[in-house]
């Protein structure tokens, strides 16, 4: 076993105890845990606020685990401690993974085959705006909607933690943006090279199809409800439309599955008409239980190519804010508020 004596510190970590406002986390200190075989134990550095947290506080997330738990999507760190059948020359290197939960924690241990090498020179807080946001973002450009040079994409919610990585990775891959955000927005979206429309305007798909009058070759919708129709028909012969949420129903009350089920079905019935148009509904985690070595090296590989873009300048971290653990709530209210850019990050 590598690594410092995890007895000399003590486990802290916020949980969600159930249905409550942000200011109803709680926290609760414990004992280090030990790394058996085959596993790792991180002391966190960072770990993010994501979407996926604010739908869990409000029983919203379609397949969260049952309250009590800790929250938090991914997080990076270093590794402390490394058990048994593990490269011990593991120890002390800086490290991302992605978790789904159990994230907001000073240490948490994970098996030694989730984790990525975060790259020298890219610090922890940077590392973190990339994990669930850079491998969503790069699977759907790269993976679903294969975007290539002189196309045209449509991104909703450009300013947002996947849009604004999505953005960066589609205009680096030589694409034409057509990007949705509120105007206050829309100045940073040009400087970057993005065709911002106001997605409060009375018809924001008239407003595209005025810039893109023969169709895009794909459009990214995190957002749902009714107007992923408007997405499928803003589609060029031949384009794809990648929905990744259903952040219109967040609000919501009732079946957490029903808004996820629409849009499958949705999906499914758009992929049987012959037009050539594809409809996918992006799940990070999609092929993790059937083919878990296949899913690992894949997620290990795109997460590389992301920090190797970040390397290249082709993308920047976007911070909004860092606060340390113990203001879990404040951070989580921040993200809610709509009023910042790039992701609220916790750090130690």
């Amino acid at each position: 076993m590598g690594g410092p004596g995890p007895e000399t510190e003590g486990l802290v970590e916020v949980v969600l105890p159930g249905k409550v406002e942000p200011e109803g986390l709680q926290i609760r200190h414990g004992t280090v845990p030990v790394a058996g075989r085959g596993q790792v134990v991180i002391r966190m550095e960072a770990t993010g606020v994501s979407f996926a947290e604010q739908q869990m506080r409000r029983g919203r997330y379609y397949d969260q685990p049952p309250f009590p738990f800790v929250p938090g999507y991914d997080v990076v760190g270093t590794v402390m401690a490394t058990g048994e059948g593990v490269d011990a020359t593991l120890t002390g290197s800086r490290v991302a993974v992605l978790l789904k939960v159990g994230g907001w924690a000073s240490h948490i241990r994970v098996d030694a085959a989730d984790v990525v090498r975060v790259p020298e020179g890219v610090a922890a807080a940077e590392a973190e705006t990339l994990v669930v946001n850079g491998i969503t973002a790069w699977q759907m450009l790269h993976r679903k909607a294969r975007v290539r040079a002189g196309t045209t994409v449509v991104v909703h919610g450009a300013n947002g933690g996947v849009g604004s990585v999505l953005v960066q990775l589609a205009l680096a891959a030589g694409a034409r943006v057509i990007g949705t955000a509120s105007a206050r927005h829309h100045e940073a979206l040009r400087e970057r090279g993005v065709e911002p429309v106001d997605y409060r305007d009375d018809d924001v798909a008239a407003r595209i199809r005025g810039l893109a009058p023969d169709g895009v070759h794909a459009v990214f919708d995190h957002v749902g409800g009714r107007g992923i129709v408007d997405s499928w028909r803003l589609l060029a012969p031949g384009g794809t439309l990648v929905s990744y949420g259903s952040a219109a129903t967040r609000d919501d009350s009732g079946s957490k599955q029903w808004p996820v089920l629409k849009l499958l079905g949705r999906v499914w019935l758009w992929n049987s008409l012959p037009n050539g148009r594809h409809a996918y509904f992006f799940n990070v985690w999609a092929g993790r239980a059937l083919a878990k070595g296949r899913f690992r090296s894949r997620l290990r590989n795109d997460l590389t190519e992301v920090f190797a873009a970040l390397q290249r300048g082709d993308i920047t971290a976007q911070i909004a804010a860092q606060l340390p653990l113990g203001r879990a709530a404040e951070a989580l209210r921040l993200a809610e508020s709509g009023t910042v850019t790039g992701k609220v990050v916790l750090t130690p």
